[in-house]
């Protein structure tokens, strides 16, 4: 049995160092004119150039691989097959002398690979130092189509197969697209926060995109990703069969793989989603799934591990201003300030280097109910309290170990308990209240629907019009027009409409007592899921 393992893991390392090697024209000593050839291919589909073609392509983008002559183009283009960046191809030749035949018989064309690495590459050249923006509107994009999805899924029927293949494809490359903003903007926050070169200015620039930029990311994720662990809860149980549905709508390339002995047999690369394990990644970003973490914790702990750097750097700065660190570079750049400046502009220098204000600027003020001219002098003037720290250290700063911050986890857990309890019980008296309708007078409704009830009660005559009305007499009253009387929660999917029926006497039973309604009729509805935000025929 050890036999075909160590086979199979010699075959896989074959294959890992054959994708490798396609690397290795980025390093070595002729990249640029490599990257440049490589750009040519790129620029083309399912093109297959000789020589002649390459040369005159280099040359018009002016590349640095534009000297080339031939033969060492050729040797280039031979590496690069050799490597598996370029395939050879067979392209049939029809020349109408030996010479061009000669100069025409080698053709190459780009491989999948060689594609995607100088893809790649080119993305790392013309972006690598950016920050780049975190797509953060697409989480609530990807929150709010997880929602539908579910609802659609668990309706009756199920999802159209097509309208699934929509759905899931449009959710995957939101969510592809944020997961990919998140990484390349905290890999490039990890760069920043790495230097111990950051002067003032910088700092201050940094400290702003972290405590801002980055706390509203935190937040819009923390905030969103219990939302988008729900649903995806909700929607796990029906994956495996939207998934069959949808593959036996439509296979795509997987129609290509071997179905006889007579098909060749390909590998395919599915869409994103059309896979379990797509699911499982998507869930696993936002839920611990296999006692690793998820990457939302793993978000949070870069977070903190940036706050920590941030704070290094601070130290780092403030050993700088008291001397521990050199200031050799400051200090020239200080005194060729001065040599160049004028002499009250030199004063102005001084000031502002090392603080040799005044005495009157001394920065203690006196107090509130002594104001002292500026023109007063010293031997004259009110006696102003020095703080003892200020007087021996020269500095106010407080001394001395600050204390731990207080670990809130605890709490938060029990306030994030107590709000889902919250919501499960106004979901249960929801689902109580749409289960009643129309026979109030047959069931005794709990407290928490009866709450509910008078909620969206009270918001519907809220919501009523004030008109006046004409009687047979030509006399105008004023009153109420509960025709269109409604209210509604959107969360809790549910509508109340109220309709004023003369003689009618609605009574509601409670555990907390019965209340009467004279001339009102109730009628509770559940809302669609639909996403023009209608709401279905009511159940009355």
């Amino acid at each position: 049995m050890g036999a075909p393992a160590s086979g199979a893991a010699q075959d896989a390392d074959e294959e890992a160092r054959r994708r490798l090697n396609a690397y290795t024209y980025l390093s070595a000593p002729e990249r640029l004119e490599h990257v440049a050839i490589m750009r040519v291919f790129c620029g083309t589909l399912l093109a297959d150039l000789a020589v002649p073609d390459i040369m005159t392509k280099l040359r018009q983008a002016g590349a640095s691989a534009a000297g080339l002559d031939a033969d060492t183009l050729t040797v280039r283009l031979e590496q690069l097959v050799q490597w598996g960046n370029l395939l050879r191809s067979s392209h049939t030749v029809n020349a109408s002398s030996i010479s061009e035949y000669q100069r025409s018989r080698s053709r190459y064309q780009l491989s999948k690979l060689g594609e995607r690495i100088q893809r790649d590459a080119d993305g790392v050249l013309a972006e690598a130092d950016a920050a780049r923006e975190v797509s953060n509107e697409l989480l609530a994009l990807v929150e709010r189509g997880l929602r539908e999805l579910a609802d659609l899924v668990a309706a009756p029927g199920g999802i159209e197969p097509q309208d699934g293949l929509e759905r899931i494809s449009t959710l995957f490359v939101q969510f592809s697209e944020f997961a990919d903003s998140i990484r390349d903007f905290y890999a490039y926050l990890g760069q920043v926060l790495s230097r111990y070169d950051l002067d003032s200015s910088e700092y201050q620039g940094f400290k702003e995109l972290l405590l801002d930029y980055v706390e509203a990311i935190t937040e819009d994720v923390a905030f969103r990703a219990p939302r988008i662990s729900a649903a995806l809860d909700t929607l796990w149980p029906h994956i495996p069969a939207v998934l069959d549905r949808l593959d036996a709508h439509a296979q795509g390339l997987t129609g290509l793989s071997a179905q006889g002995e007579s098909r060749l047999e390909v590998r395919v690369q599915r869409s994103r989603g059309r896979e379990l394990a797509d699911w499982e990644g998507l869930r696993g970003w936002f839920s611990n799934t296999d006692g690793q973490g998820s990457q939302v914790d793993q978000l949070r702990d870069a977070t903190l591990r940036a706050l920590q750097s941030l704070l290094a750097n601070a130290k780092r700065m403030l050993r700088s201003a008291t001397g521990e660190m050199s200031r050799r570079k400051d200090l020239l750049r200080l005194a060729r300030w001065f040599d160049e400046a004028a002499p009250q502009d030199a004063h102005d220098i001084a000031v502002a280097a090392f603080g040799l204000y005044g005495v009157r600027h001394l920065g203690i003020p006196p107090a509130t109910d002594e104001v002292v001219p500026a023109y007063t002098s010293w031997w004259t003037g009110p006696v102003v309290e020095v703080p003892v720290a200020l007087r021996e250290r020269g500095s106010r700063a407080q001394r001395g170990r600050a204390s731990t911050v207080e670990d809130h986890s605890a709490q938060k857990q029990r306030l994030r308990e107590a709000a889902r309890q919250r919501a499960a019980a106004r979901a249960a008296a929801a689902d109580e209240l749409r289960s009643a309708s129309g026979r109030f007078a047959e069931v005794r409704l709990t407290s928490a629907a009866l709450g509910l009830l008078l909620e969206l009660l009270a918001t519907a005559l809220g919501n009523a019009q004030f008109s006046r009305h004409v009687s047979t007499g030509g006399e105008r009253t004023a009153g109420f027009d509960l025709d269109s009387a409604s209210s509604e929660d959107a969360e809790l999917r549910i509508r109340l409409t109220v309709r004023r029926t003369a003689g009618t006497r609605t009574v509601l039973y409670s555990a907390d007592g019965d209340l009467l309604l004279d001339d009102l009729e109730l009628d509770i509805g559940r809302i669609s899921a639909a996403a023009d935000g209608e709401a279905e025929a009511s159940v009355s």
